[in-house]
């Protein structure tokens, strides 16, 4: 059972690692946030990452996410990904990331599998093999060892081991892995955003080597990404038949800093950049959203919040809410019941969402 640092209220929904429970956070913001802080930092010290994005004076910008990062002599962007050495950005680029990949059979269990193509064959025969679902075929799916947030409860922590010191790969050697049977392409982690000139660059190399078959450019992603680049990974996905999947944290701004470490401006700008797109391919939704319920933290109110934003978008856009699993520095919340996920998808329906579902109903109590 944790503790909130500010009204002293204990419940078996407060977090203990954070200390904070969600009305002081949406309430107290401003105290909030300087605990918040010091929460992140204990986060990311034992994996030797900064505990902000830096912004040092003189430093080198990388402007790839919406951190922005001004890295010093010395130092290492929020991401772990790039360092300052000798005055020049050393680390990932176009040419070379940290990542790794599997070959996953179709259908899989994709954020998007009840809409795409290759788990219902929508968008045959143009972007689909097959007129319902692709069984025999595979996705090329895409980890990426960094991320540009820094969430509390992330379900694939195990990256931060990687961003510093993890193996790279050419762009080359990840397009000459396709197989014959290969359908699509995701890229998720960790989060693609850090690393999307690397993601371009390998999927406009692996578009050129399979001409005569589906291939469709897929992304899953907080969203952060510069818009620019987005740009460019919306136009993929839309000529291949992808989709881009935005992992939608949180509403409120406070909470999002304090569940994720950064701010959620550029997040909710570029989804509605992305939207913008849609009407240009009917047959294939092009943006899928989804939230993890967090117990505690992101429930029927903020889920509701979310949810209208996205009605306020576009209504037809699909919305999957997930359930949580006890990871990171959130082990000690309790998995979500199964009333409660369902108010969670009344609250979403509700703000006049048309096409949500629960996903990982398997971990609801």
């Amino acid at each position: 059972m944790g503790s909130c640092q500010l009204c002293k209220r204990q419940s078996g929904k407060i977090s203990p690692f954070l200390g904070l429970c969600y009305n002081c956070i949406k309430g107290r913001a401003h105290e909030a946030l300087v605990l918040t802080k010091e929460a992140h930092a204990r986060a990311r010290k034992p994996f030797g990452l900064p505990p902000e994005p830096p912004k040092t004076p003189g430093g080198l910008p990388c402007k790839v996410c919406a951190n922005e990062c001004v890295i010093g002599e010395g130092q290492v962007g929020f991401c772990g990904l790039r360092a300052n050495v000798g005055g020049r950005l050393k680390g990932v680029s176009a040419q070379r990331g940290r990542l790794s990949w599997y070959h996953d059979p179709l259908p899989t269990n994709c954020v998007a599998d009840w809409v795409c193509p290759g788990g219902t064959g929508a968008g045959y025969p143009r972007y689909a093999l097959r007129d319902g679902p692709e069984y025999g075929c595979a996705n090329l799916a895409v980890f990426f060892h960094a991320c540009s947030m820094d969430c509390l409860y992330c379900q694939n922590w195990h990256f931060r081991r990687l961003s510093l010191g993890g193996e790279e790969h050419s762009a080359e050697e990840l397009a000459a892995s396709l197989r014959d049977n290969t359908t699509c392409i995701c890229y998720f982690g960790g989060d693609p955003s850090p690393q999307m000139p690397f993601a371009l660059r390998a999927s406009r190399l692996a578009l050129a080597c399979s001409p005569r078959r589906p291939l469709r450019i897929c992304f899953e992603t907080n969203g952060t990404v510069h818009p620019g680049l987005l740009q460019q990974a919306v136009r993929l996905a839309l000529d291949t038949g992808g989709i881009v999947k935005f992992d939608l944290k949180a509403w409120d701004r406070t909470l999002h800093r304090a569940l994720t470490g950064v701010d959620n401006q550029r997040v909710l700008e570029n989804f509605r950049l992305a939207a913008g797109h849609i009407s240009q391919r009917p047959e294939v939704p092009l943006v899928v959203a989804s939230t993890l319920m967090v117990p505690g933290y992101v429930e029927a109110q903020e889920v509701e919040a979310i949810a209208s934003f996205i009605a306020s978008v576009e209504p037809e856009i699909p919305y999957a809410l997930l359930a949580f699993s006890p990871q990171f520095m959130m082990q000690e919340l309790p998995l979500l019941s199964r009333r409660e996920a369902q108010e969670c998808l009344q609250a979403a329906r509700r703000a006049g969402l048309r096409n949500v579902r629960l996903g990982n109903v398997h971990l609801l109590r």
